[in-house]
């Protein structure tokens, strides 16, 4: 039986994968990007919803290329002290279990950005 402590200590684990501090900056730039690129004028509540579904999906992809690029370089980073504690390599996340969730964040933050954001991305490239 698993103890809420080490629920918490898991999320946290999954949570480092996805290098949050990267991920907020990478978030915080497409905010500043999607303000300089947008109409002037007011904003109405349909472009602040197509943001926040703007912001979601990139936090999803940045978290999803982090976790992924940990899952990829796991062996080299057991080999230096500053990445040993790493999740991966300390194992307390199995790979298959990291390589998974890195996958679901991906899939995730395409289908926001896809549906949410751009429709027209959904349609085939070839009709």
């Amino acid at each position: 039986m698993t103890t809420n402590t080490t629920r918490i200590a898991i999320a946290k684990d999954f949570l480092a994968l996805t290098k949050p501090r990267i991920t907020w900056l990478i978030v915080v730039t497409t905010a500043v990007g999607y303000f300089f690129g947008a109409k002037p004028g007011l904003w109405h509540w349909a472009t602040i919803l197509r943001l926040a579904h703007t912001l979601i999906g990139t936090a999803l992809l940045a978290s999803a290329t982090a976790t992924l690029n940990e899952w990829y370089e796991r062996e080299s980073d057991a080999k230096m002290r500053r990445t040993s504690r790493r999740p991966l390599p300390a194992g307390t996340i199995g790979p298959n279990r990291a390589l998974g969730f890195g996958i679901s964040l991906a899939i995730c933050g395409a289908a926001e950005l896809a549906w949410a954001v751009n429709p027209l991305s959904r349609r085939p490239l070839v009709s």
